[in-house]
């Protein structure tokens, strides 16, 4: 079965139960659901992982990144400054208090980005504003920032920017030294903050 289909009803099963959850709720004023459809297909609700390294890098305020995969998973491995809300949890008035923050951005954060679109509708049904998807989730995490690829011979002078920024970004999140192939037009920079405490939900 196409991918596309089971996440239309994933997400249309996920818009019931919500519904229906929310029902108690006369504080949260909905959107209606042709709203929801067209800010679905905007691909201004995803943020790449650069911009979340980025953020994080530099110690962005604005950022607030809820991981929706369970506990146990979120044990194992995080990003720094996560907090963990598991989506069965998302829409629990405990839960709540962390969205429509004004000037907060909230990136919600899974392995792929199925789990984290599910708490991207959820949310947004419900109103909230400042929400959006790390596009790829944790997994395009390992590939771009953890484990960046360098570009091939011949590649724009972006592609070398990119890789740069992402070989500094991932001496920054690991601490393994930048390694770069002798003659490679990469040239690596990173200033790494000086560790004060370990920050709680993080790696």
């Amino acid at each position: 079965m196409d991918r596309n289909y089971i996440y239309l009803t994933i997400l249309m099963l996920v818009l019931a139960i919500g519904t229906l959850l929310v029902n108690n709720e006369p504080k949260l004023k909905q959107i209606e659901p042709q709203q929801l459809l067209l800010e679905m297909v905007q691909p201004t609700r995803y943020v790449t992982t650069d911009q979340i390294a980025k953020m994080i890098i530099h110690g962005d305020p604005s950022l607030e990144l809820v991981d929706v995969r369970s506990a146990d998973e979120f044990e194992q491995f995080a990003l720094p400054r996560s907090v963990n809300i598991p989506l069965d949890s998302l829409i629990n008035s405990s839960s709540l208090g962390y969205f429509g923050i004004p000037g907060t951005k909230v990136v919600f954060v899974s392995n792929d980005d199925i789990a984290a679109d599910q708490a991207w509708v959820l949310t947004k049904r419900l109103g909230f504003k400042g929400t959006y998807v790390m596009r790829g989730g944790l997994n395009c995490w390992m590939e771009t920032i953890i484990n960046p690829q360098e570009p091939s011979e011949g590649s724009p002078n972006t592609a070398y920017e990119t890789y740069a920024f992402r070989k500094g970004a991932q001496q920054y999140f690991t601490g393994a030294k930048a390694e770069v192939a002798e003659g490679s037009k990469v040239k690596v920079e990173v200033q790494r903050r000086k560790k004060t405490s370990a920050v709680a939900g993080g790696c």
